[in-house]
């Protein structure tokens, strides 16, 4: 069963950048769809990029150009490097895996398995 862990979470303003971690167990990063999701204050869940086992990358419009998502498969971390963050970006940002890997056609993981805790972003104008 995996777990995830995230953390990198913090205050910054806009414009400043944040990499945030996700530490995995049992080998997930190499068996699973890893992705990453953001829920604002009185919004709905968001996602926001996923990762594939063969490593490619899928990002949600708003973030395109400025996050990048990766991963160490050697420390079964995922990370989600955040470039020139917006006001817009403030959100608990989570981190969710799939075995299946069930996608949107956009690239979303649809029904994540597991879900981590969350980590806190915000971004002062």
């Amino acid at each position: 069963q995996a777990q995830l862990v995230e953390s990198g979470g913090g205050s910054v303003q806009a414009g400043g950048s944040l990499r945030l971690s996700c530490a995995a167990s049992a080998d997930t990063t190499s068996r699973y769809c890893m992705g990453w999701f953001r829920q604002a204050p009185g919004t709905e869940r968001e996602w926001v990029a996923t990762i594939l086992i063969s490593g490619t990358t899928k990002y949600t419009d708003s973030v395109q150009g400025r996050f990048t998502i990766s991963k160490d498969k050697a420390k079964d971390t995922v990370y989600l490097q955040m470039n020139s963050l917006k006001p817009e970006d403030t959100a608990m940002y989570f981190c969710a895996a799939d075995w299946r890997c069930r996608l949107s056609s956009a690239g979303r993981l649809t029904s994540p398995n597991y879900w981590g805790q969350g980590t806190q972003v915000t971004v002062s104008s």
